[in-house]
């Protein structure tokens, strides 16, 4: 009988070799690459539909079931990315850059729920419980009735979980458990795929909601195979830069709720405090319009955010002008200068161009393309724009200018701030405006000789 063939995958992204490599030519992984045995194929050995198995209940798609439970913390910005609260038996896992707040949001978070009257354990397997319980002080949660273990035995971890029955579970982090029964080190890629796929088996079979820290990689990504992403129910990112004050929790999958759900945070000496209006967070230490300066109109989720990009343009002294991005794809910063040279006749050859957002924030729309615009347009012809004044849309290849969605949130939300006139492309909803001038256009020409004079 041929001996069955051994094959070697790769734990990133699924790729098969018949032969080991240091490197994955398929996602560019290094050290992903593990064996994995083929199931039996002898005579044996019994295929699966020649066994007896259990009839699986059938329902129709008209079916209704009503929306699962949730439990509220009472820490409004942490429910909202939830979807609404906690869905008991569910898998979450938050991710983000060491030092940025994660174990501290973490631990707020349970000592709310516990206060809200869920029965909330959490294990550390990167600190000491002196550690934890030095931090619960300086944040004012020593009275919390949250129960505490530092552990990285997978199998205690579980063992401690079936005795105690939480209600909420919290591991911190889940590249620090180790399962005695997969032969490779603490953090490696198996290690992280059993500990995650044994507690996520745990979260459902016994009812118990858990939340698991995840590093993330330099490239920004939760370290470890992506399949972890997948086996849980919510992915959530908490982003910031160091030099600001402001934290940003955003959900990028939720089976329970909206996916790019946000929540602001701003870190203080006492902890992490909830900001209820982030728009006017973000727009606080804005003085008078000044070159290189528009204020954006986006949307985060289902709430309407305002951020203000800024723009810096100057002549460069290298053969190759700077092109640095903080806050907004680089990419997509190309393609907006590329537009602005091809179709307007307004070149940015030799120019350093640097653009940011203030405060910290990440802007991932495609309609922040206009207020991009606007800001480099401000920068290069030294002008502001006008006083008080909101831009957004996506912009074309061809220099057409297209209509977002979500239109009349965004001008409502730039009203209540105080803002009387929106630049915006021609088509949209614009419904209810309450007063607000609104200049809509149908090509970026139009907008560069409109509100320049250029082009």
């Amino acid at each position: 009988m041929a001996k069955a063939q051994t094959t070697f995958v790769c734990q990133s992204c699924g790729a098969s070799y018949n032969k080991w490599s240091g490197r994955c030519d398929a996602c560019g992984e290094w050290n992903t690459i593990q064996e994995e045995k083929p199931l039996s194929t002898g005579p044996a050995k019994k295929s699966l539909g020649a066994m007896k198995g259990r009839a699986v209940p059938l329902s129709d798609l008209s079916s209704k079931e009503p929306p699962p439970p949730r439990d509220a913390s009472g820490m409004e910005e942490f429910d909202r990315v939830l979807g609404g609260g906690l869905v008991p038996a569910s898998a979450v896992l938050v991710g983000g850059d060491p030092g940025i707040g994660k174990s501290t949001l973490l631990l707020q978070a349970a000592a709310s729920f516990a206060r809200a009257g869920l029965k909330v354990i959490y294990i550390s397997g990167e600190e000491a419980s002196a550690q934890v319980r030095l931090r619960a002080q300086r944040l004012g949660l020593a009275d919390a009735p949250v129960k505490l273990a530092t552990e990285t035995n997978l199998r205690d971890i579980l063992t401690t979980l079936e005795e105690h029955k939480p209600d909420l579970a919290i591991v911190d982090s889940i590249q620090t458990m180790w399962a005695d029964n997969v032969d490779s080190a603490p953090g490696s890629v198996s290690q992280v795929r059993a500990a995650a796929h044994e507690l996520t088996t745990f979260a459902k079979s016994r009812g118990s909601a858990v939340m698991m820290v995840g590093h993330v990689t330099k490239d920004g990504q939760i370290a470890g195979p992506r399949v972890v992403e997948h086996m849980v129910d919510t992915v959530l990112y908490f982003e910031g830069e160091r030099g600001h004050q402001f934290r940003i929790l955003r959900s990028v999958k939720n089976r329970f709720g909206p996916a790019d759900e946000i929540g602001v945070f701003e870190m203080t000496g006492g902890g992490l405090a909830e900001v209820p209006n982030p728009s006017a967070l973000f727009l606080q230490d804005r003085g008078q319009p000044a070159p290189g300066s528009a204020v954006f109109a986006g949307i985060e989720g289902t709430r309407p955010v305002l951020v203000e990009f800024q723009a810096l343009v100057a002549p460069s002294p290298h053969s190759q002008p700077r092109r640095s991005v903080v806050g907004w794809d680089g990419g997509r910063l190309a393609m907006i200068l590329a537009v602005l040279e091809s179709r307007c006749g307004i070149p940015f050859a030799g120019l350093d161009v640097y653009l940011n957002v203030a405060g910290g924030m990440r802007v991932n729309e495609p309609a922040a393309d206009l207020a991009v615009a606007a800001a480099l347009l401000s920068a290069r012809e030294d002008a502001a724009l006008p006083p008080e004044t909101v831009v957004f849309g996506e912009i074309s290849l061809s220099g057409a200018l297209r209509p977002v969605s979500q239109t009349e949130n965004r001008l409502k939300e730039a009203r209540k701030l105080g803002f009387s006139t929106a630049i915006l492309p021609s088509g949209g909803k614009a419904a209810g405006t309450g007063g607000m001038a609104l200049s809509q256009m149908g090509e970026l020409t139009s907008f560069v000789g409109d509100v320049f004079g250029a082009g």
